[in-house]
């Protein structure tokens, strides 16, 4: 089974950087790959996504200031996010599947247990 850890979330003033981690265990770096994030009470929503062809997805609010990318020898993956605002603040999880579609949640059938960015103007 694929287990998926986020780390890296915090709090941090408007305009700050923060590098999210996910570290998994039993994970094929060729599946899709994927950030979310949720506020609660809204809808799920697609960060930035590697599909299994090796294409890059973004949301068209964190398009240049977000940046998606894995370290395959260490079955890791990261999401650098740069100048941060208010409405970047969610709990970030990261997603690993078989298939996927751009920034869609179907197909992704592993799940971390999300991790909180706090972003204070």
């Amino acid at each position: 089974q694929v287990q998926l850890v986020e780390s890296g979330g915090a709090s941090v003033q408007s305009g700050g950087s923060l590098r999210l981690s996910c570290a998994a265990t039993g994970y094929t770096y060729g599946y899709c790959k994927g950030w979310f994030r949720q506020i609660p009470g809204k809808e799920r929503e697609g960060v930035a996504a590697i599909d299994t062809d090796g294409r890059i997805y973004y949301a068209e609010s964190v398009k240049g200031r977000f940046t998606i990318s894995e370290d395959s020898d260490k079955n890791m993956l990261f999401l650098q996010m740069n100048s941060l605002k208010p409405e970047d603040t969610a709990m970030y999880y990261c997603a690993t599947g078989t298939w996927c579609l751009q920034l869609e949640s179907v197909g992704y059938q592993y799940w971390g247990q999300g991790t909180q960015v706090t972003v204070s103007s």
